[in-house]
C-alpha cells in the first residue's frame, strides 16, 4: 500500500520538485513529460521551478530548433513537449481532439461534414511547411472551399491537425497571435493502441504511481479504453493499491521516495500540470482548496507549494511578489518562499514582471489567512483574516 503521502512525494521527485535537477531544458522536458504551455510565461515558470541554473535562453533556443515543441494535446490544452514524444502523444490523443471539435455545434453550423474537415488536413499541413498565420490559414482554406469558411472549421482543424506552434514573438517565444507549423511526423502510421500505450507509459514515468482514473483525467480518453490498455500492458507495470484499495499502476524501478523526504517550497505557475495530472487531485491540491485554486472557467492560479502541497496563491505587485497563504505558514516556509520569489523576480526582471497578470481579479474572492509581499521576509505582512 502507497500512502498519500508517499504519492506526494513521488510526483516530486518525479516532476523534479524535491530539488532543482543540473539537466538541459530539452532532458528536464522530457523527464516530466508534458508542461502546460496555455499561458506563454507558464513553461519558463514550470522549468524554472526544477531545472538548476536555467536560463529563459535555452527554452527559446529549445522551440526555436523545434526540439521541444508546443502543441495542443492533453486535456485539449497546450502543452510543451519533446520533439520524439510529439508524434506518439499526437497519435493517442486524436480520437480525443477530433471528438471534441467535430462533434461540436461550432464545427456543425460550418456545414461542413467531417470528411469534409479530413479532406483539409493533408492541404494544411503541407501549405504548413514554413509558419503560417491564422490569417494565411483563412485564406488557403477559403481557396480549397471556394468560400470563406466559418470560423468553427479553422477552431477545429487547428486542434486536431498536426500542427505545432512556430515561435513568434518575445519574451516568452510565443505571442497571443499564434503561427503554426506543420508537426514532425514518422515514415509510417504509428499504431494507434500502441501509442495509447506508450503515452500512458509516459505518464506514469512522470507522475506515477496512478490509477486508470488518474491517467483518464490527465488525458481526458475514456475510462474503459484506459483500463483496456493497460490490461494489455501486463505484467510491463508495477501494480500496488492506496488505502482505499484503489489499483494504483506504475513503471518498474521509478522513484518512489519515503514520506518523510523533505519537500522545498516552490511558487508555481498558473496550470502546472502536478495540479492538473490526476483524478484525485488531492495528491497536491488539499481538498478545501481545489475550489479555490481552480476557477470556474478553467483558470488554475499561480500556487504556493509548502511541504509539497498547495498552500496559498501568489501575484506580481509593483514590490514584489504578494503570496496569499489560505492557512498559518511557519517562519522557516515564509523564508523559502521569500528566497524562490527573489529568484523568480530575477528571471523575470528582463521579460516580464507582469505574466499572470490578466488573472489577478481572481485575488479579491479569495480568503486568506495571511499576506506578505516577498522577497522581504516580513515586508508588507498583515495579520490573519
Amino acid at each position: 500500500m502507497l500512502t498519500a503521502r508517499r504519492r506526494n512525494r513521488a510526483t516530486l521527485a518525479r516532476q523534479l520538485l524535491l530539488q532543482r535537477e543540473p539537466v538541459s531544458v530539452v532532458d528536464a522536458v522530457r523527464r516530466i513529460v508534458a508542461v502546460q504551455a496555455q499561458e506563454p510565461a507558464s513553461a519558463y515558470v514550470a522549468l524554472w521551478n526544477r531545472v538548476a541554473g536555467f536560463d529563459p535562453s535555452d527554452l527559446d533556443a529549445a522551440f526555436a530548433a523545434h526540439s521541444v515543441v508546443k502543441a495542443t494535446l492533453m486535456r485539449i490544452t497546450l502543452h510543451a513537449v519533446d520533439v520524439d514524444d510529439y508524434p506518439v502523444f499526437h497519435e493517442a490523443m486524436l480520437p480525443v481532439l477530433r471528438a471534441a471539435r467535430l462533434h461540436d455545434r461550432r464545427f456543425a453550423a460550418s456545414g461542413l461534414s467531417v470528411a469534409d474537415a479530413d479532406a483539409l488536413v493533408p492541404h494544411l499541413a503541407e501549405f504548413a511547411s514554413q509558419p503560417r498565420s491564422k490569417a494565411e490559414v483563412e485564406d488557403l482554406l477559403a481557396n480549397r472551399l471556394g468560400t470563406v469558411p466559418d470560423r468553427g472549421v479553422w477552431w477545429a482543424l487547428r486542434t486536431y491537425a498536426p500542427l505545432v506552434h512556430a515561435p513568434t514573438d518575445a519574451p516568452w517565444s510565443f505571442g497571443r497571435s499564434p503561427s503554426y507549423l506543420a508537426a514532425p511526423t514518422t515514415t509510417h502510421r504509428p499504431d494507434r493502441d500502441r501509442c495509447l500505450q506508450q503515452l500512458i507509459r509516459r505518464y506514469l514515468e512522470g507522475f506515477g504511481p496512478a490509477s486508470a482514473e488518474d491517467f483518464a483525467q490527465f488525458a481526458l480518453q475514456k475510462r474503459p479504453l484506459t483500463r483496456e490498455a493497460l490490461r494489455a500492458m501486463g505484467d510491463t507495470l508495477v501494480v500496488t493499491e492506496d488505502e482505499d484499495g484503489i489499483e494504483l499502476f506504475d513503471v518498474p524501478g521509478a522513484l518512489v521516495p519515503p514520506e518523510d523526504t523533505p519537500a522545498p517550497p516552490r511558487l508555481m505557475a498558473m496550470w502546472d500540470s502536478i495540479l492538473l495530472a490526476y483524478a484525485d487531485r488531492s495528491r497536491i491540491i488539499p481538498v478545501e482548496y481545489r475550489k479555490l485554486v481552480t476557477r470556474r472557467n478553467g483558470d488554475v492560479l499561480p500556487t504556493l507549494l509548502v511541504d509539497g502541497y498547495v498552500a496559498g496563491v501568489w501575484r506580481f505587485v509593483d514590490d514584489g511578489i504578494e503570496a496569499l497563504a489560505f492557512h498559518r505558514l511557519p517562519d522557516d516556509a515564509w523564508d523559502g518562499l521569500a528566497t524562490e520569489a527573489a529568484g523568480l523576480l530575477g528571471l523575470l526582471s528582463d521579460r516580464d514582471p507582469t505574466a499572470f497578470r490578466r488573472y489577478m481579479h481572481w485575488w479579491s474572492t479569495l480568503p486568506s489567512f495571511e499576506t506578505r509581499v516577498l522577497p522581504a521576509p516580513h515586508r508588507g505582512a498583515c495579520g490573519p483574516g
